[in-house]
């Protein structure tokens, strides 16, 4: 009889557990398309002040800002951008544990056709912000 318990209760909670993954994931990629969008619109010192405190503590905003021009600008401008990974993740190389979303987005730019992101939204003070950043 605990056996079938057991077994009901796993069956009952895994649905729960994937919603509330789906959720979170949805939550990191609104943050992260806000975010981008700073990105995208050249205020590198807005998105900057919008980063999670664990990003601003190793980054300086002048250190972010000649980052991002270099990477950014000679891609041109976003043409389209699409999700095509989300994996949450409770501990990364270098960084506290925690909770993070890894999403990688296939981006067109004017001047690179297939780029992909790699935005690193963590949570941070109940609130879900970017802790790291890469284009390819």
């Amino acid at each position: 009889m605990t056996h079938r318990y057991i077994c009901l209760l796993l069956i009952l909670l895994l649905p729960q557990a994937g919603l509330a993954a789906g959720h979170m994931q949805r939550e990191a990629d609104q943050a992260a398309g806000k975010w981008l969008a700073l990105v995208d619109g050249g205020l590198y010192e807005t998105s900057w002040a919008r980063t999670a405190t664990l990003f601003r503590q190793q980054v300086s905003i002048d250190n972010w800002v000649r980052a991002a021009t270099a990477a950014r600008r000679p891609l041109g401008n976003m043409q389209s951008r699409k999700l095509i990974s989300a994996t949450h993740m409770t501990s990364l190389p270098g960084a506290p544990d925690g909770d993070y979303v890894v999403l990688q987005y296939q981006t067109r730019f004017r001047n690179k056709r297939k780029a992909i992101e790699t935005v690193t939204p963590m949570l941070d003070d109940g609130e879900w912000r970017v802790s790291g950043y890469y284009v390819r």
